[in-house]
């Protein structure tokens, strides 16, 4: 395997993760934005306020999005695995 197909890889693991976690960290980001307006507005500092709604909505995308994280991460598995008879050679 030479330096250019192990910069690859590494640049599609990368690639991968960006693309797995994205609507994940999305989510959490809008919620937290939200709820940091809805604690601006109305003075309310409760710290229970800002967990439980981003835990809900990272719950709801893993639950609507799961399916094709799993694939997707699988996918790159399966080219992975398929790539170590060329890395023994």
């Amino acid at each position: 395997m030479s330096v250019s197909d192990l910069v690859n890889l590494i640049q599609q693991g990368v690639f991968e993760i960006l693309k797995v976690t994205a609507p994940i960290l999305g989510a959490a980001l809008i919620v937290g934005l939200i709820v940091a307006i809805f604690q601006a507005t109305t003075s309310i500092q409760e710290q229970t306020l800002t967990f439980v709604p981003k835990l809900f909505a990272i719950l709801g995308v893993l639950v609507l999005l799961g399916v094709w994280i799993l694939s997707s991460i699988e996918q790159y598995t399966i080219r992975i695995f398929d790539m170590i008879p060329n890395v023994a050679r």
